[in-house]
């Protein structure tokens, strides 16, 4: 797949898109979803580096426990996601952890989900006032579905996410107000 190009008015630097090139067998799609969060950086990646955590913005996320490793990369969790969903369970593996350059990237690796040979990308970079956060994927598409189908279900479910983790982090870094005594 060729780089994405920059989401409008929002310039993705070389060395952010080069993590959300992703390549694509004839079986399979791959998008990217982009979000503007009113967040330093640090606060963003405070929450989104949490491999162990995903619920903590992931509303469709019920729980999530680590079942090997201690959050290097390696580290394997399984997630619970809310009734409803088309799953109920997925072990995902971190494959990249990169503090310095806000890059984390997981593989779903088993569970009772249709999404064979997920693997999701994400970074983060200041940008004007706050963060632009960057996720993409590749995966294959179910027998039965579409690509666009597939590519529709996948980016309204990261969509929900980062809309979600966008107004977390907002609320982390609003300053606290004083409690008076």
């Amino acid at each position: 797949m060729p780089p994405l190009p920059p989401p409008p008015a929002t310039a993705v630097p070389d060395a952010v898109a080069r993590h959300h090139t992703h390549a694509v067998a004839p079986h399979q799609c791959c998008s990217a979803v982009v979000q503007e969060i009113a967040a330093p950086v640090s606060t963003v990646w405070s929450v989104v580096r949490r491999f162990d955590n995903p619920q903590a913005y992931k509303h469709f996320v019920k729980s999530c426990h680590v079942i090997l490793g201690d959050g290097d990369v390696g580290t394997l969790r399984e997630v619970r996601v809310i009734s409803g969903l088309p799953a109920a369970v997925s072990t995902e593996r971190l494959d990249v952890l990169d503090d310095e350059r806000h890059v984390i990237g997981f593989s779903m690796v088993g569970g009772d989900h249709r999404l064979s040979n997920y693997r999701s990308v994400t970074t983060l970079h200041p940008h004007r006032a706050g963060t632009v956060v960057v996720e993409s994927y590749v995966v294959d598409v179910p027998p039965g579905n579409t690509t666009d189908d597939t590519r529709l279900f996948v980016d309204t479910i990261l969509r929900c996410n980062l809309q979600s983790l966008a107004k977390f982090a907002e609320n982390l870094s609003r300053p606290k107000l004083h409690q008076q005594r």
